[in-house]
C-alpha cells in the first residue's frame, strides 16, 4: 500500500475565499478529500451553501461549512475569520482565491473607481486576511498561506493591464509575507493559473476562435479545468511542501515556462 502521509490533511482547518465555484471550489474539494475541514466562502450565501453541501455529501458530514463574505470589506473578512474560529477552530491553511476584474480595456482609460476596486480587492484584502489568520499559525508554529495570482502577472496586456498589475503585486505580497512569517514556521506561496475554463475567465475562452488559439499555443494542448487545481492546493497545504515558500507556482499547461 502506498504511504500518503505527506498529503494527509486530517485535522487541518482550511479557509478559502472565492471557493463556491470554479478553481476555488475544486481546491476546497481537494483539501476536504484529503481530510481537511474547509470553509467555503464567496459573496453569495446560497452558492456557498450549495458547494458546502456537495462537499459534505462526498466527504462526510462536517467536512465543509459555508460562510459568505465580500472580500472588499474588512469587517466582513474579520467576521469570516471569527466564524471559522467559532465553527471549526484555529486556521491551518488559508487560500486567498477571490478576485475581481470590473474593467476590460486600456489602462490609459480606466476609471479611478475601477482601478481602486481591483487593487483593493485583489491585493489589500489578501494582506488583511493574512494578518487576521497569521496569529493562529504563529501559535502553532506552522501554517500555509496561498494567494491566487495569475500568469498575467508575467507580462503586459492591452485589455487586462490593471488586473495583471494587481496579480504581480500579489506575488510581491507573497514574497514579503514569506520573508516575515518564515521564522514563525509559516509558508506563503502564490498560485499562478494560466487560462482556465471558469466563469471568471469566460470572456477569454468562450468562443471557438479564442479556444482554438489557446489550445494551439499550450504545450499540453488544452485549456485548464478547475480540477487541475486540486493537486496544487493539497500540495501547498500539506507536509509535502514543507520547504517551499515565497514561490510563484505556475499552473498553465506549459504556456509560461520560467
Amino acid at each position: 500500500m502506498v504511504d500518503t502521509t505527506l498529503f494527509d490533511l486530517t485535522g487541518k482547518i482550511a479557509l478559502l475565499t472565492g471557493s463556491s465555484k470554479g478553481m476555488g471550489k475544486a481546491m476546497a474539494e481537494g483539501l476536504a478529500e484529503h481530510g481537511a475541514k474547509v470553509v467555503v466562502s464567496s459573496r453569495k450565501q446560497d452558492q456557498c451553501d450549495e458547494t458546502a453541501a456537495a462537499i459534505n455529501q462526498a466527504c462526510g458530514a462536517g467536512s465543509a461549512v459555508a460562510i459568505a463574505c465580500n472580500i472588499g470589506y474588512k469587517e466582513q473578512l474579520q467576521n469570516l475569520v471569527d466564524e471559522t474560529h467559532s465553527q471549526l477552530g484555529a486556521i491551518d491553511i488559508l487560500i486567498g482565491n477571490a478576485g475581481v476584474n470590473p474593467y476590460y480595456g486600456s489602462i490609459m482609460d480606466i476609471p479611478d473607481g475601477a482601478y481602486n476596486k481591483i487593487m483593493e480587492s485583489n491585493v489589500r484584502s489578501n494582506l488583511w486576511l493574512a494578518k487576521m489568520v497569521a496569529p493562529d499559525m504563529i501559535e502553532k508554529g506552522n501554517g500555509s498561506i496561498a494567494i491566487t495570482s495569475s500568469t498575467g502577472a508575467f507580462g503586459p496586456s492591452e485589455v487586462l493591464g490593471t488586473y495583471n498589475i494587481s496579480k504581480l503585486a500579489d506575488i510581491a505580497l507573497v514574497r514579503n509575507l514569506a520573508q516575515e512569517l518564515g521564522p514563525k514556521g509559516i509558508r506563503v506561496n502564490a498560485i499562478c493559473p494560466g487560462l482556465v475554463k471558469t466563469d471568471f475567465a469566460k470572456a477569454l475562452w468562450d468562443n471557438p476562435e479564442a479556444e482554438k488559439r489557446a489550445n494551439e499555443v499550450t504545450p499540453l494542448r488544452r485549456l485548464g479545468e478547475p480540477d487541475d487545481f486540486k493537486g496544487i492546493a493539497v500540495f501547498l497545504g500539506s507536509a509535502a511542501s514543507n520547504w517551499i515558500t515565497g514561490q510563484a507556482l505556475t499552473v498553465c499547461g506549459g504556456t509560461h515556462m520560467w
